[in-house]
């Protein structure tokens, strides 16, 4: 094992301001070398900063590496994040790896490109500007130098020169490479981190908590101790785990240990039926998003709607349980961690603070693992792995979570409450808009809040509890109120969130934070404001935009689908959905086809979606069909259910997710604008399919569901009200 090192830790320099043309990574990240080196066989190396969570990324920088390189897709190799010698670029998250480590990259290897070319001029006698470059090969007349040839000249230990120009994006922008990880999974070959097996390898398991605030009060380890291939049980205040030479093994052992365990467990959880009145007992922390124009200045002839909208705590729910591989080396000094963290150097350094050793000391290596949505169980699996190791030191240890701890101990989606007022002019037209969204913080990624944030580390003895959430700053997309403030013109508004502070149970990022809630309650509020008026849905929408690429979305959707003509009564509904994520990143507008016979089910959702510069069609096109299903899952299904001590949706039965033949036919349609920077897609579309979706049922039905998720009951409910 060896320590970690790297270009994140606290004591390094901190990074040059950037200029206007320095990409943000880069100004962290300066040095060329972090980023790129060349073989000697001519295969250009991309050492990046994001992860591999299923959106593919890998995929999207290899395009763009190679086609500012001009070399081709399979003489590139670009790879995930890892803390020793990698760039910290943050965390996997915002949808921002392509607008932000892309940009990154293109300048690594613009950079590269011109010592590339300089380095040929110098071998073969020329001026640079008489070299040409084509498929990793340098030109002049009939001299030839390849970039496998030139690796040994280049100087790459220097600063990145962002004002070296970078080529015009090339043919491979814009084209669907096939991605770059899918054949080692199509054809089920080890490449997650479940399949990691290193030399002497042993497997652990920890006993959880029965429930978020229970203690362990005792705890009979004979039994266990004299179990075969048990190598140690470890135990330290309420955290319990096993370590064994057989995966099996740990499994049974741990099931030993849990029936011999006594647990003093205390009724903390809030009415799981009276979650919006929970957010709003507080305490809460209140502040001001947008405030324009006083609403009590409003004419008094305005028509007022007001409603209020929730969503519930949900899960991340991955295919598979988070996993965690550490191993200590021989003299206890130094970690390896393996983990499917979406931010590596963050793993680091809250592993560091939680044992009290230096940075450096820790090692952090990306492994995929299943599909991540945001911060799930990964960081406190790999810290589960790093406590058990400890007592083998020398050996490594796997930890698999099982999937009653995945859905019950990895952080939740945070729920929602939002309350919406809106005033309508004799007009028909929206002239004040309030609202107030209440809600739980939306992020504890390990370390922030100044705190380790590692689930374990809060049950050691002497450990440090898990923190509050709290909420990216607003330029980082804010959390509570992402996309609270509504796309459309409407002259006074004022908008302000109250975060709950002291919560009962753990939330923090998960997939579009709280835009998913905010966007299902304008869209949803939207239509009913448009009924009032008398408008058709489209229409109004389209009157209230004054932004050009938002109306080209809703229009270019609502062509292909013939909304105009589409059908009206019966036991079909159409509804339509629309927003800017994070009102700057892609623009996505959806119309849902929903049948509402004895249950309800989403036949159709149709997309149109400007991410600008599309790089990869097909990545993008996976990303937000990927989207639109899971948020028909949330929409139609998903809910965290919990008496007033446990969690009680620990299974697939008890925390039902949408099924593939409940999965509805999905069309994505691209507005490419190659003359625009690219923005991220992973987001996009969950928030307008949720207001689609409710549209579009209380089109089918006539009523309308104000509280996530839509169920039969529910429907049911609103209809005999």
């Amino acid at each position: 094992m060896t320590a970690a090192r790297g270009a994140a830790d606290p004591d390094r320099p901190a990074p040059r301001s950037p200029d206007a043309t320095t990409p943000k990574d880069v100004a962290a990240n300066p040095r060329l070398s972090t980023w790129v080196r060349v073989g000697t066989d001519g295969t250009v190396h991309v050492q990046g900063g994001k992860v591999e969570l299923g959106q593919g990324i890998l995929t999207a920088l290899t395009q763009l590496a190679a086609d500012e390189l001009e070399v081709p897709v399979d003489r590139v190799r670009v790879y995930s994040a890892t803390t020793a010698g990698g760039p910290d670029e943050g965390p996997t998250a915002g949808s921002m790896s392509v607008a932000d480590s892309g940009e990154a990259v293109r300048a690594a290897c613009a950079h590269l490109r011109h010592l590339l070319v300089a380095a040929a001029a110098r071998r073969l006698g020329v001026d640079p500007a008489d070299v040409d470059v084509h498929d990793g090969a340098c030109f002049a007349g009939d001299s030839t130098a390849t970039y496998g040839e030139l690796a040994a000249d280049l100087d790459l230990d220097v600063d990145i020169d962002v004002s070296l120009p970078g080529r015009k994006p090339g043919a491979l922008t814009g084209t669907s490479v096939p991605r770059v990880d899918l054949p080692d999974k199509v054809r089920g070959r080890a490449r997650f981190i479940q399949d990691l097996v290193l030399p002497g390898q042993l497997w652990g398991q920890v006993v959880r908590p029965p429930s978020p605030a229970a203690r362990l009060v005792r705890v009979d380890t004979a039994e266990v101790e004299a179990s075969a291939g048990v190598v140690a049980v470890v135990r330290d205040g309420s955290f319990l785990g096993v370590v064994c030479d057989d995966e099996r093994r740990a499994d049974v052992a741990a099931e030993v240990l849990r029936s011999a365990s006594s647990w003093e467990e205390h009724p903390t959880l809030p009415d799981q039926d009276e979650l919006a009145t929970y957010l709003r007992e507080g305490p809460v922390t209140t502040f001001d998003v947008d405030v324009s124009g006083d609403p009590d200045d409003t004419a008094p002839q305005v028509r007022k709607l007001a409603a209020t909208y929730t969503r519930p705590f949900l899960a991340h729910a991955s295919m598979s349980p988070s996993c965690g591989l550490a191993g200590w080396s021989d003299d206890g000094t130094a970690v390896h961690v393996w983990s499917h963290s979406q931010n590596v150097f963050g793993l680091r350094r809250a592993i560091a603070a939680a044992l009290g050793v230096a940075p450096d000391a820790v090692e952090v290596e990306h492994a995929e693992g299943a599909g991540a949505y945001g911060h799930n169980g990964a960081d406190d699996a790999a810290f589960d792995a790093v406590l058990l190791a400890r007592a083998v030191p020398g050996r490594p240890v796997h930890v698999r979570w099982r999937r009653a701890d995945e859905l019950s101990w990895s952080p939740f989606g945070s729920p929602m409450a939002v309350d919406l007022r809106v005033c309508l002019s004799s007009e028909g037209r929206m002239v004040c808009w309030e609202s107030d969204v209440w809600s739980q913080g939306h992020t504890s990624r390990p370390g922030f809040a100044g705190s380790p944030g590692l689930l374990a580390g809060a049950h050691v003895d002497g450990g440090t509890p898990l923190p509050d959430p709290v909420d990216p700053p607003p330029e980082r997309g804010a959390g509570s109120t992402r996309n609270a403030v509504p796309g459309y013109h409407v002259p006074v508004r004022r908008i302000r969130g109250h975060r709950r502070q002291d919560v009962a149970l753990r939330t923090s990022s998960l997939r579009t934070l709280g835009a998913y809630g905010n966007v299902f309650a304008i869209e949803s509020m939207v239509d009913e404001v448009a009924e009032c008026a008398g408008a058709d849905p489209l229409d109004f929408r389209l009157v209230h935009l004054d932004d050009d690429r938002a109306r080209a979305v809703l229009q270019a959707v609502a062509d292909h689908v013939g909304w105009s003509t589409r059908p009206r009564g019966g036991e079909t509904g159409w509804g339509l959905g629309y927003a800017r994520y994070k009102a700057k990143g892609a623009y996505c507008a959806v119309v849902a086809e929903v049948e509402a016979i004895s249950d309800i089910r989403v036949r159709r959702v149709t997309l149109a979606v400007d991410v600008g510069r599309v790089v990869n069609p097909d990545g993008v096109r996976n990303q937000i069909e990927g989207g639109a299903v899971q948020s028909t899952s949330w929409t139609l299904k998903e809910q965290v259910t919990f008496d007033r001590t446990r969690i009680t949706s620990i299974d697939w039965e008890t925390y039902p997710i949408l099924r593939f033949s409940e999965s509805p036919q999905v069309e994505v349609l691209l507005l490419d604008r190659p003359e625009l920077p690219s923005v991220g897609a992973g987001e996009a579309s969950q928030g307008p399919t949720a207001g689609a979706i409710g549209n579009a049922v209380a089109a089918a039905v006539g009523v309308r569901v104000r509280d996530l998720p839509i169920t039969t009951g529910k429907v049911v409910a609103a209809l005999e009200a």
